[in-house]
């Protein structure tokens, strides 16, 4: 009986962190190129991240930098140009790595810079704030209704990577079966090869009168 509240609070404790599925990123930028940060969303998850500006020796203005966002298949999700801070939200429609790249607007106008990204995806993104108001609760209802979100991100997280695994299965299944008939043809390339040459030999021997 002892293990059930223990248990429990595992359970919640896990809720939570599955609630606070957000992150803070620093990136230090080049003076030329660009820098990336890349994460992994399967579908139907939304996404919300502020980014600012910072100059390394405190030039004002603040130097200005380009932000773009694509999805795995290559759409452009934000694209914003002269920004020293930003925000870009969306809900996903495509499964793998989406990518967020920053550039400096001008190499030549300043010193180093750095971008903080305050990222955050599924749960952690809704406003909860909205919901109180309009539905109208607060307090442990709040706090139960942001449990059943994130026992639902869970259930989602284990879908999606059920299907992943699902999909890894078939194409080492898939793999394994061409690994398997390739090297067939190739044992039975080599039985043919030495069959010829055995076929060739002889004849040439016989022709010769060698044998």
């Amino acid at each position: 009986m002892a293990k059930k509240p223990r248990v429990l609070f595992q359970m919640i404790l896990l809720m939570l962190i599955v609630m606070q599925n957000g992150e803070c990123i620093w990136l230090n930028l080049p003076k030329s190129g660009r820098k990336c940060v890349t994460e992994e969303i399967h579908n139907n998850v939304v996404v919300l991240a502020d980014y600012v500006v910072i100059s390394d020796v405190h030039i004002h203005p603040t130097p200005s930098i380009t932000t773009k966002v694509t999805s795995p298949y290559g759409n452009i999700l934000h694209h914003k140009q002269n920004a020293t801070h930003g925000q870009f939200a969306f809900t996903t429609n495509e499964a793998g790595q989406y990518l967020v790249c920053f550039w400096a607007d001008d190499p030549n106008q300043g010193g180093a810079l750095s971008v903080n990204i305050d990222w955050k995806t599924g749960i952690a993104a809704k406003d909860w704030e909205s919901v109180a108001r309009r539905e109208k609760i607060e307090g442990v209802e709040l706090e139960l209704r942001k449990l059943e979100g994130a026992v639902e991100a869970i259930h989602d997280n284990l879908l999606y990577l059920k299907s992943r695994e699902a999909e890894m299965r078939e194409v080492s299944e898939t793999t394994n079966s061409r690994v398997a008939w390739y090297s067939i043809l190739s044992l039975g390339i080599c039985v043919a090869v030495s069959f010829a040459q055995v076929w060739y030999l002889t004849h040439f021997f016989q022709k010769r009168k060698l044998i």
